[in-house]
């Protein structure tokens, strides 16, 4: 298997580079001659593209907090592409699936049925107040499509202001709005009329605040409104999840102000933060506002199915002659009693009060460790999305891409799993149904990789 040299300039912004020396490493030493057999496969048959080939490893299951791999190690999951909220496999969901499976399969287009209706009702009370109207698809990405459909045909204006380093999806749509190079490089030209703008970055912004504030940025969104026109919408994520970013709930406030003010459509897109990861249903709940259209997905499949929504507002249901959607697997069954079993969980075991308790306790582990050791330049997150960022110089906040290399395959080797965003950016997602020793035992295989770095910050 041919690997590229590592060149950390090129790192990718979504998760850890798949073609450098450590991954190669990684397969020669830490894989039996089957598992080894079933990678070859894998690079032979599928196409291979970044961060998903060479593959990291060969599972056999997933349950719970863990995944097993095909040698029978056993990895905490605190990735899980975020789908898994209630982990994997979990018995409430899959006993809800099988009983849709036996029941009603499938639905055709132009036919509806009682568990659509309840899904999109249950979501709705859910969501807020005002988001009361729901349209269903298999993905995050497709529904991020449809509420740039919508935004255009309700205020008729075409052009989207966006972050850089933003993640809305791999579509060709998606990837227009996206602000991550590694998704756009060699695609030439994308959908016409997008601006993007920086995002609220605090620990090493495009636009640094003498005072730590973040409101600069959203004033800029305003700046660019005014001086783009005929802007239709403002796309975000509440919480950006790829290098974990959360910006202050005044910055927020203060954007759908700007949206208000201009006559412009506040998109979040929390697909990959929605359904309690922040320890409420959706991010902008944490922020206390309500966008015009929300965008959510993988977790609502509780990490078996496919699904996601685009909800928004009643007045906005203006759309009966266009096809916003349409896609054929748009009132899935199956998604929709996933969903709701998803929900049914989460509230039944009141996990996200959990989780805001959760936070706190990884809060103060994560500054403990940030106190412990140098490298840790700066630790931000919520409820259970967690960002820990390496540097080899404090000061000068250079990325440590190496040393993050090092710490994830350790962690891995020692039965944790996570990604690397941003090449230096530990990056948690554990699920939430974790107890509270099974998420200190994975702080603490942390805390030991990190132990076992060879570094001394510069004086």
């Amino acid at each position: 298997m041919k690997i590229s040299p590592f060149n950390p300039q090129s790192a990718c912004s979504e998760g850890d580079t798949n073609t450098s020396a450590a991954r190669q490493d990684w397969i020669d030493q830490s894989h039996d001659k089957k598992t080894k057999d079933v990678l070859a496969q894998d690079s032979r048959h599928f196409l291979h593209q970044a961060m998903s080939t060479p593959c990291l490893d060969a599972l056999v299951a997933a349950k719970g907090v863990y995944l097993e791999d095909l040698a029978g190690h056993k990895y905490m999951d605190f990735h899980g592409n975020n789908v898994h909220q209630l982990g994997h496999g979990h018995p409430h969901v899959i006993a809800k699936i099988q009983a849709q499976l036996a029941d009603l399969p499938f639905a055709p287009r132009r036919f509806t049925h009682q568990v659509a209706v309840d899904c999109a009702a249950k979501l709705t009370s859910i969501a807020g107040e005002s988001l009361n109207r729901v349209l269903f698809a298999p993905g995050g990405t497709s529904v991020v499509g449809m509420a740039l459909k919508l935004a255009r045909h309700v205020t008729g204006n075409a052009k989207v202001i966006s972050l850089w380093d933003s993640f809305h999806g791999a579509s060709m749509d998606a990837i227009s709005v996206g602000g991550e190079a590694c998704f756009r490089e060699s695609m030439g030209p994308l959908m016409a009329g997008v601006e993007r703008i920086p995002p609220a970055v605090s620990y090493r912004g495009a636009l640094p605040s003498p005072d730590g504030s973040d409101l600069h940025y959203a004033d800029y969104l305003e700046y660019v409104i005014e001086k783009e026109g005929g802007v239709g919408a403002f796309i975000a994520e509440a919480v950006r999840n790829t290098d974990v970013q959360v910006p202050s709930k005044a910055y927020w406030k203060r954007v759908r102000e700007i949206c208000d003010r201009h006559n412009v459509l506040l998109i979040l897109d929390d697909i990959p933060n929605g359904m309690g990861r922040t320890g409420h249903w959706f991010s902008h709940q944490y922020y206390g506002i309500e966008p015009d259209i929300l965008c959510i997905g993988k977790g609502l499949g509780a990490g078996v199915v496919p699904f996601a929504a685009m909800l928004t507002r009643d007045e906005y249901n203006t759309a009966e002659q266009v096809s916003l959607g349409h896609y054929t697997h748009e009132k899935s069954p199956i998604g929709c009693a996933a969903a709701l079993a998803m929900i049914e969980v989460i509230e039944r075991d009141n996990l996200l009060e959990k989780t805001r308790q959760d936070h706190e306790f990884v809060k103060a582990r994560l500054a403990d460790l940030a106190a412990k050791f140098p490298i840790i330049g700066d630790v931000r997150g919520v409820g259970m999305l967690w960002g820990i960022e390496l540097v080899t110089d404090p000061i000068k906040k250079t990325r440590a891409l190496v040393q993050a290399e090092q710490v994830m395959y350790r962690c891995l080797a020692l039965g944790l799993s996570f990604k690397v965003s941003q090449g230096n950016v530990l990056q948690l997602s554990p699920p939430l149904i974790i107890t509270r020793s099974e998420l200190s035992e994975a702080l603490d295989i942390l805390e030991q990789a990190l132990s076992e770095l060879e570094f001394t910050a510069p004086k």
